[in-house]
């Protein structure tokens, strides 16, 4: 059976989503992932921990029935998490909403959908693509940290 057109697009943004953020932390030492470049904003490593948090709550408690409990406070205070849990917490959120989007029946993508803090989201698909939304918004924001991080570094080289 061959996925849907939903299934399939969501499923390559999703992916499209966990390589660009590879991409981004691949140069990164685990200790650059927990620096702020400003003290009003938030560290890759917190960003990580909250689109793990956020897709974990979202799509996985209340869609692929994880019993996952969300901490959302820490996802912006925790620190300290290697690089590697951090993705490798991040690829696993990532696979299972892959699996849970390749689960939707065509009924599945409208049945009724409700979770703490997200009013607008009426019906299942809504609530994959404001997630998936909600995904991008981080890596353009782990885009522009990566790139104050690598002229720190280029700074303190010279």
């Amino acid at each position: 059976m061959s996925a849907s057109p939903v299934a399939a697009g969501l499923t390559n943004y999703y992916e499209m989503v966990r390589h660009k953020i590879h991409h981004l932390v691949a140069p990164l030492s685990t200790e650059q992932l927990w620096v702020r470049p400003y003290a009003y904003g938030n560290s890759i490593g917190n960003l990580l921990l909250h689109l793990t948090g956020n897709l974990s709550y979202y799509i996985g408690a209340q869609i692929a029935q994880t019993e996952y409990i969300r901490h959302r406070d820490l996802e912006f205070t925790d620190s300290g998490k290697s690089k590697e849990e951090l993705l490798k917490n991040f690829d696993r959120t990532i696979d299972m909403v892959v699996a849970t989007i390749q689960k939707q029946s065509a009924e599945d993508w409208s049945a009724p959908y409700f979770a703490e803090r997200e009013p607008e989201a009426k019906d299942r698909f809504t609530i994959f693509l404001r997630c998936a939304g909600h995904a991008y918004h981080h890596v353009g924001q782990i885009i522009y940290l990566q790139k104050e991080l690598a002229l720190d570094q280029a700074k303190s080289a010279d």
